[in-house]
């Protein structure tokens, strides 16, 4: 299957799950917790309260080799939106992708996540884990603080 098939198709619109594609166009499905689209909600109202002049998206597909990938949560500077804006997936990874992890995934899978991401033009990519601490990554290394947003926290606490 390809992301078209996929968007298009009757019986997968309305399942309960995150889906992705690999690269062989098999269908990968996570079931989503409600922390997990609690923590999604906060990263990205944060993201827009400090740089309103970008867009936020949440579950934002990114074609990569390696299939289509969808990042929990996504900022684009407008002039990266403007390229990818009304297209099905991301051929140029938003400028900051957003993991939230759950139990299921492992290390060596968001590893390979943020090394896509950083293939499609990602600037940095960031896993939040399932108690809502945040770690950032640029192409390069590991990064004590976001350098696109300094002013962001290293920990999400739920109310």
């Amino acid at each position: 299957m390809n992301w078209q098939e996929v968007t298009s198709h009757p019986s997968l619109r309305d399942l309960p799950f995150k889906i992705e594609l690999n690269e062989y166009g098999a269908i990968l499905m996570n079931p989503v917790r409600l922390n997990h689209s609690a923590f999604q909600g906060e990263i990205g109202h944060l993201l827009r309260s400090q740089r309103p002049e970008g867009v936020v998206l949440a579950e934002c597909a990114v074609w990569t080799p390696m299939g289509t990938k969808v990042a929990d949560v996504a900022w684009f500077t407008l002039e990266r939106w403007q390229t990818v804006k009304g297209k099905l997936e991301a051929t140029i990874a938003p400028e900051v992708c957003v993991e939230v992890t759950s139990m299921s995934n492992t290390r060596d899978e968001m590893k390979k996540k943020r090394q896509l991401y950083f293939a499609q033009g990602a600037q940095e990519t960031w896993i939040c884990d399932e108690y809502g601490a945040l770690s950032f990554y640029n192409p390069r290394r590991q990064l004590k603080r976001s350098q696109l947003f300094p002013d962001f926290p290293d920990k999400i606490e739920l109310r």
